[in-house]
């Protein structure tokens, strides 16, 4: 049995790596565990065969669809998380987001707290995660209590002209709010490797950077690298955790804590819940409601290359823009239809796994002439869209909905980049392995009958535990997710304090 701690924290990423940041004065005990390792800065970290061909930095291990079909899962084990290789988009949820909303494919269900119970969180975490942004550009943007900590990410010519098209088409181009570090000093060099790549310089706003290693400075945190949690043990109760069984070197080990909390993404804080059954929870860890794994939801995403032959783009770092002109509603749609966001850079090599058969001379050509966006759709919550486990198989069980208006906002995406001059625009629909905005597998809620957590993320069944990723979410909607997890994160840690 090793030293009892007073938290422990298994996960690194926005949720776990965010909590520990807070908590680093505390004076709590606090073990936290990650299942990876420190991600290595090598060159290999900017070459897209690398990175996007050889899948360097995805874990070696397979999942699978409800039809059976295998797939390598879109997730990253290091300290840090999926923040190591994400393209650092933060943007704040809207305040709609909060509330339901009606969709033309259902309603997204209300939240459990408001934006404004958020708000102030949102500023910290922004702080923290050097958060770069430019208010009062964006029609759906909420009322903030502070600017922005840092000044926008400026566009580069090519992209600066284009916005003034899109402005001049009557929409609302936007500066993407970034976490990357351009503060005086700071560590970005404006690089076409942003989005879907390690950082080799350390200048992403990524919960390994902006927290864990900075926690780690104090004396009272400890990490431990390559664990992986197996099983959570509670005392014959049901109503306490008394323990986590981890693996580590080769051995097993059961480490213990007054409080515990689960932050290992929204696929496997669910899968750890589910593996832990015993006498007192036999459908699962904290499972009364028979909700945990279920409500999986991941957007709806679609890739678009918008393409003008006659010029080249010679932008580098790209993704500095965003539209939400038809996030709460399209001109001639009366329901939600999402956000539009530029992605980095993308080059030959990134192309080349998704079109194998295309010469690269043909890919290379085209990504030197195109604009690449991301397109994102609420992906709206379905207790049959769930994650299970048949034996220690990975089953995702996951049917797209919302498509209707998914399609609208492609269709509206062509339009505005075919209006700004560019006449080729190409897609590529994105299908289950795209699982970077997974979350709503242990939704958080008032009422331990139609959720698995309470509003501060402590689970309804069991007193000393939490989940504290993107699980919580009731709803997608139609923003990266990250942001939402640190600021939640904050609001826990603040509790935390004052309870133990």
């Amino acid at each position: 049995m090793a030293d009892s701690f007073d938290l422990i924290i298994v996960g690194t990423g926005a949720g776990g790596g965010t909590l520990t940041y807070a908590l680093r004065h505390s004076g709590l005990r606090i073990l936290l565990i990650e299942r990876g390792d420190y991600l290595p800065q090598e060159p290999q970290n900017w070459e897209p065969k690398v990175v996007f061909d050889e899948k360097r930095y995805k874990p070696h291990e397979t999942w699978y669809g409800a039809d059976g079909k295998p797939f390598q899962p879109g997730v990253h084990y290091f300290v840090g998380g999926n923040t190591k290789v994400y393209g650092a988009a933060l943007p704040r949820l809207r305040r709609e987001d909060f509330g339901a909303l009606e969709h033309e494919g259902g309603t997204s269900p209300a939240w459990p707290v408001t934006y404004d119970d958020l708000e102030p969180y949102y500023c910290r975490a922004e702080a923290i995660y050097h958060v770069h942004g430019a208010p009062g550009e964006d029609l759906t943007e909420p009322p903030r209590s502070q600017p922005y900590p840092f000044p926008a990410v400026p566009h580069e010519p090519a992209i600066a002209a284009l916005g003034e098209r899109l402005r001049s088409n009557g929409l609302h181009p936007f500066h993407l709010p970034m976490g990357v570090d351009l503060r005086d000093g700071g560590r970005c060099i404006r690089c076409k490797t942003c989005d879907g790549f390690p950082c080799q310089v350390l200048a992403k706003g990524e919960a390994d950077v902006c927290c864990v290693r900075p926690a780690l400075e104090g004396g009272n945190i400890t990490l431990w690298t390559r664990a992986l949690a197996r099983r959570i043990l509670t005392d014959m109760s049901g109503k306490q955790v008394i323990g986590i069984e981890i693996e580590r070197g080769g051995e097993v080990q059961t480490v213990t804590a007054q409080t515990y909390v689960i932050a290992a993404g929204a696929v496997n804080s669910a899968l750890l819940l589910l593996r832990s059954a015993s006498a007192a929870h036999p459908n699962g860890l904290a499972n009364s409601s028979g909700l945990v794994g279920r409500n999986y939801m991941v957007h709806n995403n679609t890739a678009l290359m918008a393409i003008d032959p006659r010029h080249k783009n010679p932008t580098v770092f790209q993704k500095t823009m965003a539209v939400n002109d038809f996030y709460l509603r399209g001109p001639d749609f009366a329901y939600p239809m999402g956000n539009i966001q530029m992605l980095g850079k993308l080059q030959a090599g990134m192309l080349t796994a998704a079109k194998p058969l295309v010469p690269r001379p043909i890919l290379q050509g085209m990504a030197d002439r195109s604009v690449d966006w991301w397109v994102m759709s609420e992906d709206l919550p379905d207790p049959e869209n769930r994650v299970t486990l048949e034996g220690d198989k990975v089953v995702v069980h996951w049917t797209p909905n919302n498509l209707v208006a998914h399609n609208r906002l492609i269709d509206a995406a062509k339009g505005m980049m075919k209006a700004a001059g560019f006449p080729v625009v190409l897609i590529e629909r994105m299908g289950i392995a795209t699982n970077s905005h997974q979350c709503g597998t242990a939704r958080f809620g008032a009422d331990p009958a139609t959720s698995v957590l309470d509003p501060y993320c402590r689970t309804h069944d069991v007193e000393n535990l939490y989940v504290l990723d993107s699980s919580f979410f009731p709803s997608s909607a139609a923003m990266n997710p990250a942001l939402t997890i640190a600021a939640q994160a904050l609001r826990v840690a603040e509790k935390m304090m004052r309870e133990m």
